[in-house]
């Protein structure tokens, strides 16, 4: 009887169509540690404080001087062989789709080119009044930012608790899952959704799965 990896590697071999979920573990060999694991980002702060529109309203220096660690650390990390092994992949099939849930842009620059960023873009700076948003990997000195059109205060540019995913993103990720031969998911837990209900989308073979 072939095994499990066997099976999972012939399905993946024939396939013409891929989708991928990758999560915060399949960087942690890049030296970034994952949000809820021991040693992670959270230490002894909740997630309500780090990244809700609550916490920051509450202390937008508290919030930003954690992104800003976050930044700087993610600044130094390369990507591992696991980002490399997507990349080769991405160049083997017909179709493919590499849906994150990571925010820190490894994938992009290990070579991945059809990838879909379900929680943002931590280099994206955004202006909470006019919604002017920039990239901007440089240091910060001051925090949080100023927008320089207008003035007001700006945010990280991803995804927080309790906001909404990019529609456009979302209803494209979903369609790259209906559509796949495979669904390979990579260093996630499955506990966030609706990302999570991309693997709900794959065992219902291709349909969304009914509430």
């Amino acid at each position: 009887m072939r095994s499990n990896v066997e099976a999972a590697r012939e399905e993946l071999r024939e396939a013409r169509a891929v989708a991928v979920l990758t999560g915060a573990g399949i960087s942690a060999e890049s030296g970034i540690p994952t949000f809820r694991g021991a040693g992670g980002y959270r230490k002894s702060l909740r997630f309500e404080d780090l990244a809700s529109p609550q916490g920051f309203a509450a202390n937008p220096v508290l919030v930003w001087t954690w992104y800003e660690e976050r930044r700087r650390q993610i600044a130094k990390a390369k990507p591992n062989a696991g980002h490399e092994a997507l990349v080769e992949l991405e160049h083997r099939k017909p179709s493919f789709t590499l849906i994150t849930q990571n925010v820190h842009g490894l994938h992009e620059l290990a070579g991945s080119r059809k990838v879909l960023r379900l929680h943002g873009n931590i280099w994206s700076i955004r202006c909470e009044s006019c919604g002017a948003e920039r990239i901007d990997r440089s240091e910060l000195d001051v925090l949080p930012p100023v927008c320089a059109q207008c003035g007001g205060r700006e945010r990280p540019g991803v995804v927080w608790f309790g906001e909404s995913l990019p529609a456009n993103v979302l209803s494209r990720a979903s369609r790259a899952v209906m559509e796949c031969d495979v669904l390979l998911v990579v260093g996630t837990a499955a506990q966030v959704y609706p990302a999570a209900g991309m693997i709900d989308i794959a065992l219902c073979g291709g349909q969304p799965a009914k509430s």
